[in-house]
């Protein structure tokens, strides 16, 4: 049996601005329209469909991208001036984290979203 995750929902007060916050700072593809939703897609064949609500409690996404992309998603964050943690907590402020001898940054989507890129699974090193 193989099960494997398609896609989720993520609310967004502002569907628009949180699609293109995904798709700019992480380098995907414009999202496109599917009914309700802006579909961000992943490499990985899992889409984030993003949908307008503005009754939601902000979630946690972490991607895990490649050493060259996690240079590349973290120029983004800094040249925006994005406030970035190096925990999920964000008592780190301003620090990358190294763990599982690879690299891991946290930053918040325009609605408090908790965003987070690695370069290794956590327990993989």
């Amino acid at each position: 049996m193989s099960v494997e995750l398609n896609h989720t929902i993520v609310h967004a007060s502002d569907r628009e601005a949180m699609a293109t916050h995904l798709t700019e700072i992480l380098g995907l593809p414009e999202a496109q329209v599917f009914g309700p939703f802006r579909v961000v897609e992943l490499s990985n064949q899992v889409s984030l469909d993003v949908v307008e609500d503005h009754d939601f409690r902000p979630q946690h996404y972490a991607f895990k991208v490649s050493e060259a992309e996690f240079d590349e998603i973290f120029g983004r964050i800094t040249e925006r001036g994005i406030t970035y943690w190096a925990d999920p907590f964000h008592r780190e402020e301003g620090r990358i984290n190294h763990n599982d001898d690879g690299r891991g940054v946290y930053w918040e989507s325009p609605d408090g979203h908790n965003l987070e890129i690695i370069t290794v699974p956590y327990g993989a090193g």
